[in-house]
């Protein structure tokens, strides 16, 4: 059996202060129109919680589930819509709430998909974004960290459902 360890790479102080930060840039943004925050489920669920409750005067909420892991490491590459929104964002500014993009395959796919039903605006806020790892070019206009291209847990990603609910993002080790 396999041994894995975790290496803290950004403390919840540090996704704290970030998570502010983006806040505010968006606020700045969007003055009081109200924005959709459309979280990709599962991994954005707690970057959509604590940023929605910065944004709680401006935001409404609703989730689309899309797939292209399963319980691996890297993507497969097909991607999946196993729960779909339940608004209709025609004339909606929608913003897109990201876990992470690395390969860019599901964002692109959504962003696709989205674009088709009509909003008004459709725009990306992402707490982690990993440049290296980036296979199609997709627009995030909104990115919280740039990180190295290693495997990440914590805060809402996982390994086979495992370490969501750690409070920090860490590095995942195998030995």
């Amino acid at each position: 059996m396999q041994s894995l360890h975790l290496e803290t790479l950004l403390s919840t102080d540090q996704i704290r202060a970030k998570v502010q930060e983006l806040a505010t840039q968006i606020r700045a943004d969007y003055g009081d129109s109200e924005i959709l925050l459309l979280g990709v489920l599962k991994g954005s669920f707690h970057f959509l919680s604590d940023l929605s409750r910065l944004l709680y005067d401006i935001s409404v909420v609703d989730f689309v589930q899309v797939s292209s892991y399963g319980a691996e490491k890297s993507s497969s590459g097909v991607v999946q819509i196993r729960k779909d929104l339940d608004t209709n964002i025609e004339g909606k500014d929608v913003l897109i709430v990201e876990d992470i993009v690395d390969t860019g395959t599901t964002l692109t796919h959504l962003r696709e998909l989205l674009g088709t039903r009509k909003p008004r605006s459709l725009k990306v806020v992402a707490l982690l974004s990993k440049p290296e790892a980036r296979k199609h070019k997709t627009q995030v206009e909104y990115v919280g960290f740039e990180i190295p291209n290693e495997f990440v847990v914590g805060y809402g990603l996982d390994y086979g459902e495992r370490f969501r609910n750690l409070p920090y993002i860490a590095i995942l080790h195998e030995d």
